[in-house]
């Protein structure tokens, strides 16, 4: 038995493996497509989390809120929201913005906790395990992933069906804007990353985003897809998936295992997380 409010062992192994993070640039897409989350990333000016400044650091405190969102107690979950609510209370538009945005806005944090539920669903398909088996505790889990944020309790879709409506409505409304694209872009080819190794795993990083991503998002980034693209796309996941499988548990579940290790140790300590 597990216990009350943590997830069951299989769908735990699966949410901390390694192949949870293969659909995650993908993810971060989807986050920005909604125009007002783009615009509070690309323009933001706390360059202390900034992706392009600081990618290992960023990668560290997503991966701490995903592990405290989902496996932390109520108390870390608390006391990590009050540490993102300090940051994003400066993430906010001005009068001469094109397009305003608050990044304590709840609708705003819904869509991104939306994302990320979507994503988690993608990463329990790649451990092998049965989706629907497994879909209604994690869609329980999920509300987590937004009063982590800035979501109220009770904002979440109350099931499944009003969930797929919200999710529909958010990509018909979908799109990039020259700012967004050209952020993206440089991201899904990590132009943050020193310039030979993003030549190196720029590619690659392309044709892994693109195969999570819906057809229209991958058009309006200009991935120019195409059916063989899809196909090498796969046979790379799966090769990734199937190995990432095979370790031993402490390697499969790196690097969230040290992530989360470290972020209870901050937590605990008083020390900031963000």
């Amino acid at each position: 038995m597990h216990s009350p409010g943590t997830p069951s062992p299989r769908l735990s192994d699966a949410l901390m493996s390694g192949v949870a993070l293969l659909p995650a640039g993908a993810n971060v897409v989807l986050q920005l497509s909604q125009l007002p989350v783009g615009h509070a990333v690309a323009t933001s000016q706390v360059f202390s989390g900034s992706l392009a400044l600081h990618p290992i650091k960023r990668t560290r405190t997503t991966l701490a809120f995903l592990g405290i969102a989902v496996f932390g107690t109520d108390e870390e979950r608390r006391d990590l929201r009050a540490q993102i609510d300090a940051v994003h209370a400066r993430v906010h538009s001005g009068p001469e913005d094109p397009v305003a945005y608050d990044a304590l806005d709840p609708s705003l944090q819904g869509w991104v906790a939306a994302c990320l539920y979507q994503g988690a669903r993608q990463a329990v398909e790649l451990t092998g395990l049965e989706l629907t088996e497994f879909d209604e505790e994690l869609y329980r889990l999920a509300e987590r992933l937004g009063t982590t944020l800035q979501v109220p309790a009770g904002w979440w879709p109350p099931d499944r069906a009003a969930f797929d409506a919200y999710w529909s409505d958010g990509l018909e409304h979908a799109r990039f804007d020259p700012l967004t694209r050209d952020y993206l872009v440089s991201f899904v080819g990590l132009g943050f990353l020193p310039w030979r190794l993003g030549v190196l795993l720029g590619p690659l990083h392309r044709l892994i985003v693109g195969v999570f991503l819906p057809a229209p998002l991958r058009e309006g980034l200009g991935l120019n897809w195409s059916a063989r693209r899809e196909r090498l796309a796969r046979a790379i996941v799966r090769g990734v998936a199937s190995g990432w499988g095979a370790l031993p548990r402490a390697l499969r579940h790196f690097p969230l295992n040290w992530v989360l290790h470290d972020t209870r140790r901050r937590l605990a300590l008083g020390r900031p997380v963000i």
